[in-house]
């Protein structure tokens, strides 16, 4: 077997009755690990264990998880590893168990970034048909159903688009299938609210510990009036969009600022760490 080749670690065996497979009923994190470390793991571990509360599944010794990270990632330089928890095997049917023990999983493989030159220029991105369904108990969870995502995801197969912008019901932009997005308007930096739809990522709450950004509505005809977009996820880290329609940017100091902050912390881009900042 290859060293590239993906590895598993599995905390319980997967039953063909787990809730994650049929209904779901779970969370997942994706993780980038650089040289061993997670330097986002903080808010990981925050988001784990928020979403664990709110779907009422008892959360994994998250220590625990942290170990078996580390070991299964042992050897790579830079790895993105998948941790799965679902609510575990029950009895057919809806109804939440009385009791179950979670189903716990890890998946990594080599990081796959994208090129020097989408972090030096931008990437497309385009708008989905698909609307985002507006669900408060769930907005903001990384839950295991992701086919809105898939769907939207399935709309384009043009290599040179990269992500699709995500609407709610009501015309406001929420996402792009795997990242959150940001607009910059001189020195505010704006990013949807995750309140009624969408996902809270941790790259996303890495920026809005920063002075400076904050939560706001947006709508297209608004992005369109940006002075940068970008878009975040805690393995691509800090993406800026060139191009979106008729619309094209230049990637400018805020991305490059915050491009800067990921190599602080521990997470170079490629193209930022060959001196694209200094």
């Amino acid at each position: 077997m290859s060293d590239d080749a993906p590895r598993l670690w599995m905390a319980a065996e997967v039953s063909a009755r787990d809730r994650g497979l049929l209904y779901g009923d779970g969370l997942f994190e994706t993780i980038r690990v650089v040289r061993g470390a997670a330097p986002l793991w903080h808010r990981h571990e925050q988001r784990l264990i928020e979403g664990c509360r709110r779907l009422r599944i008892p959360c994994p010794d998250v220590g625990e998880v942290r170990d078996a990270l580390k070991t299964l990632v042992g050897g790579w330089d830079d790895a993105t590893a998948r941790l799965t928890v679902t609510r575990g095997e029950g009895t057919r049917g809806y109804a939440i168990p009385p009791a179950s023990l979670p189903g716990v999983f890890l998946s990594a493989e080599p990081s796959r970034l994208p090129s020097a030159d989408d972090y030096r220029n931008g990437v497309a991105v385009r708008l989905c048909d698909l609307k985002l369904a507006q669900q408060p108990a769930l907005a903001g969870l990384k839950h295991l159903n992701r086919l809105e995502q898939v769907l939207a995801r399935s709309e384009w197969s043009d290599a040179s688009v990269t992500e699709g912008l995500l609407l709610d019901g009501d015309g406001r932009l929420v996402c792009a299938t795997a990242a959150n997005i940001f607009a910059v308007f001189g020195d505010d930096i704006v990013t949807p609210p995750v309140e009624r739809c969408g996902v809270a990522g941790v790259a996303r709450a890495e920026v809005l510990a920063l002075a400076g950004a904050r939560v706001a509505d947006l709508n297209l005809d608004r992005l369109r009036d940006a002075d940068e977009v970008f878009l975040t996820s805690a393995v691509r880290g800090i993406l800026p969009v060139r191009v979106f329609e008729a619309r094209q940017w230049q990637p400018g100091s805020v991305v490059r600022r915050l491009q800067a902050h990921w190599g602080d912390l521990g997470l170079p881009l490629p193209g930022v760490a060959q001196g694209l900042t200094e």
